[in-house]
């Protein structure tokens, strides 16, 4: 999908909002980038003068950073969201990924429409390819052994799950999902993966070289963590506060890796090309 020709400002963030400058500006769009002078290839505006004139302007994902400032960790210098927000005029269409309430009191007061992009749920979906392609690459650069034939434990069956667990059985591991409810345990099953339960899960970790946490909640604690085999690869995709008890892992001796924004890392240009595809259909519905 291409509109016809916008101006569009893109603020802040990391490689996949450089991408994204890149990629409507090769759909014929007028694009204005701020703060990000170390992205490939960027030309930036030294400040938002002229963003009030834009049709849309693109906040990064997380939009903001700590202490009230624009996440943006490509800028020259810090910026704050006030900075950036007092530059627009009332009634313009903003679309942040994971918009906190910080955000969007400061998106109301001043008059403005606030989209979260990240909450769209064709992100969200398409999200979960690159992350499931950069999980398996964390555990073929950290596991002594092959993704054929390790037994493999995914815990979780959402998008995320549904994505990663046909992947994994491609490359020949052993696949089984732990997941509540029935229904995504049946499909998993119908996708030929293993599946079990999640209240005895310390029961049966213990035969497991890699184990996946999807769930954005503890779900590996220390009795868990106590059950898996020595030297097991726990790899947590989980959004913060994430899924393991990073302190009794610790303790334990627990390899863990906590990949946090995975598409951003694992493919910034494809997952700049999904929050593109993202803020045309905001843009669409909003009628511009």
């Amino acid at each position: 999908m291409i509109l016809r020709a916008k101006n569009i400002w893109v603020a802040g963030g990391d490689p996949r909002q450089a991408a994204l400058a890149a990629l409507l500006a090769d759909d014929g769009h007028s694009v204005h980038t701020f703060a990000l002078e170390r992205g490939e290839g960027m030309r930036c505006e030294p400040s938002m003068a002229g963003a009030d004139r834009a049709d849309c302007l693109v906040l990064p994902l997380p939009a903001a950073g700590p202490g009230g400032l624009l996440n943006a960790p490509l800028a020259a210098a810090e910026h704050g969201l006030a900075e950036v927000l007092d530059a627009l005029r009332p009634g313009q269409l903003v679309c942040a990924g994971m918009a906190g309430e910080e955000l969007v009191e400061m998106a109301r007061n001043r008059g403005l429409v606030l989209r979260d992009y990240f909450a769209r749920e064709e992100l969200a979906v398409m999200n979960a390819v690159p992350t499931a392609e950069g999980a398996i690459q964390i555990a073929m650069e950290e596991l002594p052994i092959t993704l054929h034939d390790a037994r493999v434990l995914v815990i979780g069956f959402g998008r995320l799950g549904r994505a990663l667990g046909p992947r994994l059985r491609g490359l020949g591991a052993r696949v089984r999902v732990a997941a509540r409810r029935y229904e995504q345990r049946a499909a998993a099953e119908s996708m030929g993966l293993d599946s079990e339960g999640m209240d005895r899960l310390s029961d049966w970790l213990c035969s497991y070289d890699l184990v996946y946490n999807t769930v954005p909640s503890t779900v590996l604690g220390v009795e868990e963590l106590a059950a898996l085999k020595e030297r097991a690869l726990v790899i947590d995709l989980a959004s913060r506060p994430g899924g393991v008890d990073m302190d009794a892992a610790s303790t334990l001796g627990v390899r863990v890796v906590w990949a946090l924004s995975l598409p951003g890392k694992a493919a910034p240009v494809t997952s700049g090309r999904y929050i593109k595809d993202t803020v045309y259909h905001i843009m669409e519905e909003s009628d511009l």
